[in-house]
C-alpha cells in the first residue's frame, strides 16, 4: 500500500514507520494523519508483524500540527468542522488499537500532536536530545485528539499541568526521570535501541502479549471516552475566543500578549 508521507519498512516480525516530511519537522498535516490511520489500521490484518517503532525522518519525531496547512478551502458548515477536528483523535485511537507492541524511537521534538502520538505508544526510546512540549495553550487552545489522559497517567497529574497549562518544554533527562521514556540512548544509537526492544517484545508469544495490551489499556483508559468526548468541541469553543485571534497574532509577530478571558 501505497504511503506518500510514511516509509514503512519490515524485517522479520519488526516493522519500522518513518514520518517522512523531514523538510516540515514531520508537521502533522491531514493527509499525514490520514495515512497513520490508514496505516494503524491496516495492521490488523497483519498476523506477522509484532511490534511496530515509529519514528520520525530527519532531526525531528514530530513538530505537531501543521499550522500552514489550510485544509479544503471552501467554508465548512459546523457539522464538517466537527468532524474534520476529530481526525487526530481518530489517528490516537487507531494507534491505541493495534494489536502489535509499538515503539517510539524519539528523536528531537515532539510537540503538541507529535507529543501526543509519543504518549500514545506502548513504550518510548528515546535519544538524548529529545524533548516534549505542548505549545496549544500559548496560542489559546485546549489539547485534544482524547490525549490529556495519556499525559496524566504517564507523568502524574501536578507534571501533566506544568506540560499543558504551563507549556513547558521538557527534555530527555526529565522525560525519563518522569517515566516518560523507558530508555534513553545517545542519537546515533537510537534506532538499533529501540529495535532491540523491539525484538525482545516480538519473541514473546503473541496471542498472550496481545491479549495483555489491549487488557491493560482497557484497564487504563476505562473513563478515557466518557470523560474527553467533548474535546473536539472544546477546540472549536476556544478558536472562537479573543485570546485565541490575539494568541495567534502575538505568535506570528513574535511578541507577549495580555490574555482577557474573552
Amino acid at each position: 500500500m501505497p504511503y506518500e508521507h510514511l516509509v514503512v519498512e519490515h524485517t522479520g516480525a519488526v516493522a519500522t514507520v518513518r514520518f517522512q516530511r523531514p523538510e516540515k519537522a514531520n508537521a502533522l498535516n491531514a493527509a499525514l494523519l490520514g495515512e497513520i490511520e490508514r496505516l494503524a489500521l491496516s495492521f490488523d490484518d497483519d498476523a506477522e508483524t509484532r511490534a511496530v517503532v515509529f519514528t520520525g525522518a530527519g532531526r525531528h519525531f514530530s513538530s505537531g500540527a501543521d499550522l500552514t496547512d489550510r485544509g479544503t478551502p471552501t467554508p465548512a458548515p459546523l457539522v464538517l468542522r466537527r468532524r474534520r477536528t476529530r481526525l487526530g483523535e481518530r489517528v490516537i485511537r487507531a494507534l491505541r488499537g493495534m494489536d502489535q507492541i509499538t515503539i517510539a524511537a524519539w528523536n528531537g521534538a515532539a510537540m503538541g500532536g507529535g507529543a501526543c502520538i509519543a504518549f500514545a505508544l506502548d513504550l518510548r526510546v528515546g535519544a538524548d536530545d529529545c524533548f516534549a512540549q505542548f505549545p496549544e495553550i500559548d496560542i489559546g487552545l485546549n489539547l485534544m485528539w482524547q490525549s490529556l489522559p495519556l499525559v496524566v497517567r504517564l507523568v502524574g497529574p501536578a507534571r501533566a499541568k506544568r506540560l499543558v497549562i504551563g507549556g513547558e518544554r521538557v527534555h530527555a533527562p526529565e522525560l525519563e526521570a518522569w517515566g516518560a521514556l523507558d530508555a534513553r540512548v545517545p542519537g546515533a544509537d537510537l534506532l538499533e535501541a529501540a529495535h532491540r526492544m523491539a525484538a525482545r517484545y516480538a519473541a514473546k508469544p503473541p496471542v498472550a502479549a496481545q491479549m495483555i495490551k489491549r487488557s491493560v489499556n482497557h484497564i487504563a483508559s476505562a473513563l478515557d471516552v466518557a470523560l474527553m468526548h467533548m474535546d473536539a468541541d472544546q477546540n472549536l469553543l476556544t478558536q472562537t475566543t479573543e485570546d485565541r485571534r490575539a494568541a495567534v497574532a502575538a505568535y506570528l509577530e513574535k511578541r507577549e500578549t495580555v490574555f482577557k478571558g474573552d
